[in-house]
């Protein structure tokens, strides 16, 4: 178990250094106005940052690098269960340490800014400006989204992104050559950012904001755990995860060719 557990702790640490990274980059806005850092460098950013962070670790721990896919793959695709509850500690790890990288990558920037949240997701996911830095005159509000409807953003992210997973790897769909399944589970991130990831800011990963919230607490960000948002990104994905690998298998494995 140890190389597979040391293979999530480094991958999810990749997926955060990169994902929070270019959160902080957006939200710091360094040496550009805020109109050249959008919702688009975010959603880039985050889909690039599971490509490296895939191709790092697969070979190692099968890349899970997020708590919803690991309980999927146990409930459907035969992975231990004793595996379960060690791979998703790693991966809290991993984007503990992540976050702390991107801590000391804009540590500068954060510190002038009060520490500001680019840790964690929320209800409505866009900065209305930036922490500091020219200013966008244009953008006057991110919009109000329920609990409710960040739950729901959350279960339809999470199950395409299993989607997305279970598509990479299945000979007898499609199929990928040349090992390029990161780069489909990378699309499937920037196409949830895109398309869904307006109401909860997207976290389809318990660890992804779980990890970094703790960190981002210890570090002096305020209001993380205000109104007990939190749970949504932590518990619902969970759901979401199950959902896609049932809803892959009752809509697309039940009628692909036998082999």
């Amino acid at each position: 178990m140890v190389g597979p557990l040391l293979g999530e702790i480094f991958g999810t640490f990749i997926l955060i250094l990169l994902g929070d990274g270019v959160v902080a980059n957006v939200g710091l806005a360094p040496r550009l106005a805020s109109t050249a850092y959008n919702w688009n460098t975010i959603t880039f950013g985050w889909a690039f940052a599971v490509i490296v962070a895939v191709y790092v670790s697969a070979g190692v721990s099968g890349a899970h690098l997020n708590p919803a896919v690991t309980l999927g793959l146990a409930v459907k695709r035969g992975f231990p269960w004793g595996k379960v509850a060690p791979y998703i500690i790693a991966q809290m790890v991993g984007a503990f340490l992540g976050a702390a990288g991107v801590y000391l990558v804009y540590m500068d920037g954060l510190v002038a800014a009060g520490v500001p949240n680019v840790w964690c997701t929320g209800p409505g996911g866009l900065f209305s400006a930036p922490f500091w830095g020219g200013v966008n005159p244009d953008i006057t509000s991110t919009g109000s989204y329920s609990m409710l409807n960040a739950a729901i953003a959350e279960i339809f992210g999470t199950a395409v992104l299993l989607w997305g997973v279970l598509a990479s790897g299945d000979s007898r769909n499609t199929g990928l050559m040349h090992n390029l399944g990161p780069f489909l589970v990378g699309g499937t991130v920037l196409a949830v950012g895109l398309s869904l990831g307006g109401p909860s800011g997207y976290a389809i990963n318990p660890a992804r904001d779980f990890g970094p919230r703790l960190f981002g607490t210890l570090v002096g960000t305020t209001g993380l755990w205000d109104g007990g948002y939190w749970l949504i990104p932590l518990l619902v994905p969970l759901v979401g995860g199950v959902i896609g690998v049932f809803t892959y298998d009752w809509f697309v494995t039940n009628f692909l060719p036998k082999k």
